[in-house]
């Protein structure tokens, strides 16, 4: 399946690379992960966070994904790793699926290796967006 475009605020930009280097300082465990998440930054567009397009995913946005082959519907909010709460749906950025769905908009189908194995979502509906509602510093 080949990589569509996609698209990250400034903003988010500014704050994942940050993450990324201080977890290469600290040696973090999630290296693979980061290693994902860096080449997604690396070929994102980036773009002011009043001009993104309110149907991409961009961090704290609150998603309606499908699984394609199961036809499973699931809500997650994407978030940094420290507001990760499996339970509350609130899904890490460097979590598969995460790195996975970031920059993606309304209706692109996302192939992704996750724990499972190979996985194919399609995003449905993005409940809640932080730049749509102007809430910029989210």
């Amino acid at each position: 399946m080949r990589k569509k475009n996609i698209y990250i605020t400034q903003l988010d930009n500014e704050r994942l690379e940050k993450m990324i280097s201080n977890a290469k300082r600290d040696n973090a465990k999630d290296k693979e992960y980061l290693a994902k998440l860096e080449a997604e930054l690396n070929r994102a567009k980036v773009v002011a966070p009043e001009n993104i397009p309110h149907n991409i995913v961009t961090m704290n946005s609150q998603i309606r994904l499908r699984d394609i082959v199961s036809d499973e519907e699931m809500t997650i909010e994407l978030v940094f790793p420290e507001r990760k709460d499996f339970l509350s749906n609130r899904i890490s950025v460097l979590a598969p699926i995460g790195t996975a769905i970031l920059g993606y908009k309304v209706g692109d189908e996302i192939e992704w290796e996750v724990p499972a194995g190979k996985k194919t979502f399609r995003i449905e509906e993005i409940l809640f967006q932080p730049e749509a509602s102007g809430q910029f510093e989210l």
